[in-house]
């Protein structure tokens, strides 16, 4: 749960909003209803959904979001998980009072073990829960970003020096136009060793 908190925070934080609820959702969906973990991430992910709405002005979505992401978060303990319940409290009640607030202010970040956390701060297992969430939001080939992820876990456990990792670290951190270099570039990467997997492939079987 610690990587993908850490991820969709780190996301929020980067203005990924609706991005952010992937990393999120992905362990959400298979906690029990009600437990502490469960609310904790239940009202996270209202939260981002809420300032979503705000920054395409759906004031009704943003109010309603927001008061409902507020009711999952009473009641936790004001650092749970690390991450600054009070302050995404406070910030949820003054955006359902007046939604339109988005447009005088930024969105107000998520805060985790007392800092505002970057993309660039991640280590590679939050990178490896982000990076799926951001190729899914921004259009890019989510196979092959999957792909990378399980070749440089593979490095990793060889102990060798991983070309993956540093691209997908690469990828997560870039800005637009940049990413979509980065991603054509991890794209041929993740070809080149598929085909290098099928060249041995039932050699010695």
């Amino acid at each position: 749960m610690d990587a993908a908190l850490r991820a969709g925070i780190a996301l929020h934080n980067a203005g990924e909003h609706h991005a952010a609820h992937d990393p999120w959702e992905a362990v959400w969906l298979d906690l029990e209803t009600g437990t502490d973990d469960e609310r904790l991430l239940h009202g996270l992910i209202q939260f981002v959904g809420a300032i979503h709405h705000a920054t395409t002005r759906n004031w009704s979505g943003a109010t309603g979001l927001a008061a409902s992401a507020g009711d999952y978060l009473a009641g936790l303990d004001p650092s749970y998980h690390g991450v600054d319940v009070d302050a995404a409290r406070r910030a949820l009640a003054t955006l359902s009072a007046d939604p339109e607030v988005i447009d005088r202010r930024r969105p107000p970040p998520l805060r985790h073990e007392g800092r505002v956390p970057r993309l660039g701060d991640l280590d590679f297992e939050a990178i490896a829960a982000a990076a799926p969430a951001l190729s899914a939001e921004h259009g890019y080939d989510e196979a092959a970003v999957d792909s990378a992820i399980a070749y440089a876990r593979e490095e990793v456990a060889d102990g060798e020096r991983t070309l993956f990792t540093g691209m997908l670290f690469e990828f997560v951190t870039a800005e637009e136009p940049q990413r979509a270099l980065v991603a054509r570039r991890l794209g041929r990467h993740v070809d080149r060793r598929n085909r290098e997997y099928d060249d041995v492939a039932g050699l010695f079987d």
